[in-house]
Formats: C-alpha cells, sequence, structure tokens
C-alpha cells in the first residue's frame, strides 16, 4: 500500500493570527482574569458580613493606591467580555458572519471595551 503524502497542519510560527482567533483567545483569557477576580469580591463580601472591624481591614487593604491598576484591569476584562459575548450572541442568530462585518465587529469590541474601562476608571475609580 502507498502512503498518502498529506499536508501537515500549519504551526503558530507559520500560521498568521487574524481578528477572530486573537479576540477568541483574549476573550477566553479575560473569561479567566475575571473568574480570578471574583476571589477578591469574595473577600470584601465575607469581611463585610463578618462585622466592622474585619470590614475595616478589607476596606484598607483593598483601597490601596496600586490595586487601582488592578481594578482597571478588571474592568476592561469585564467590558471586553461582556462587549464580545454579545457579539458571539449575535453570531448565534447568523448576523454578522461575513469577513468584513466580523472583522468590523471586532474593532468595535475593542474600542467599546477600552472606551468603557477608560470611562469607568475616570468615575468611580479615581
Amino acid at each position: 500500500m502507498d502512503r498518502v503524502e498529506r499536508p501537515l497542519s500549519p504551526h503558530l510560527q507559520i500560521y498568521r493570527p487574524q481578528i477572530t482567533s486573537v479576540l477568541s483567545i483574549v476573550h477566553r483569557a479575560t473569561g479567566v482574569t475575571l473568574s480570578l477576580g471574583v476571589l477578591l469580591l469574595a473577600y470584601w463580601l465575607i469581611a463585610a458580613a463578618s462585622g466592622e472591624q474585619a470590614y475595616d481591614q478589607a476596606q484598607q487593604l483593598l483601597s490601596g493606591g496600586w490595586l487601582k491598576i488592578l481594578y482597571a484591569g478588571l474592568a476592561f476584562c469585564f467590558f471586553y467580555h461582556l462587549a464580545n459575548g454579545v457579539r458571539h450572541l449575535i453570531w448565534d442568530l447568523g448576523l454578522g458572519l461575513e469577513p468584513e462585518q466580523y472583522q468590523a465587529s471586532g474593532w468595535a469590541v475593542i474600542v467599546f471595551a477600552a472606551a468603557a474601562t477608560a470611562a469607568y476608571s475616570l468615575l468611580v475609580i479615581v
């Protein structure tokens, strides 16, 4: 029996990333990051339920200036994940599947996440 030579799958060093693949990877990363961020929320809620002293300690710990960068990052993850999730819901309806449309919606997700994060950071975090 002769062996049929079949092409190999493209390696990541050869494959040119497309906006859909990059946004998919970032969507997964933001989901994981948000899951880890819930631990901060859980800590704060447990402290609030544990009494005034525990709440004051949590407030002091969680209101540190350097944590504002973390909160801005979590806000970006939230807004990005939200916008990209809506984009996927629209795709599930069979809309926006043409190359021009999914590229435009991908850039719209990025612009929305950046703008919403900037607005949230200026209004709430600062």
